[in-house]
């Protein structure tokens, strides 16, 4: 099972899960303080929703794609590093309420995207400290540390 994520870091939570409930015709499968999630099986999509800045605009947080186990994780960080992309791995980070092992990625246009498996449920929206949870400022090559990072 794979699915692709979108992660939007909106104005008015309660308005945005109303209107995406309607749009793809189901309740959110996880709700928390300042967070909501779609499991959505057509099309398949995670839709995450962040609590942002009331009356700014919707924005873009990050992209990811979920995994099925931490070896499809450990298979993208592999493959994604063969192919001579800069990498940031986490393991066990819990952040956006579970624990997860994921690594990251910039898109050309720097947009971050994870490749991730949620492992179980977590009580934090929060990162952990040392984790690049959810967007990383900087990946670099596996194995670096980050430049900065902020969190979802």
């Amino acid at each position: 099972m794979s699915r692709i994520q979108l992660a939007l870091r909106v104005p008015d939570l309660q308005a945005a899960i109303t209107f995406y409930s309607k749009l793809f015709g189901t309740a959110p499968a996880k709700l928390r303080a300042g967070y909501a999630n779609f499991a959505i099986t057509e099309p398949a999509l995670k839709l995450v929703l962040i609590e942002g800045t009331a009356g700014e605009d919707t924005r873009l947080d990050h992209l990811g794609v979920e995994v099925a186990s931490t070896e499809d994780v450990q298979a993208a960080t592999n493959r994604l590093a063969q192919a001579g992309l800069a990498t940031t791995e986490e393991k066990n980070t819990a952040c956006c309420y579970a624990v997860q092992d994921k690594v990251w990625v910039r898109g050309p246009g720097q947009e971050p995207w994870e490749v991730y498996v949620v492992k179980a449920d977590a009580d934090t929206l929060v990162k952990q400290p040392g984790s690049t949870c959810c967007t990383p400022a900087g990946a670099t090559r596996s194995g670096q540390q980050p430049d900065s990072a902020s969190c979802c």
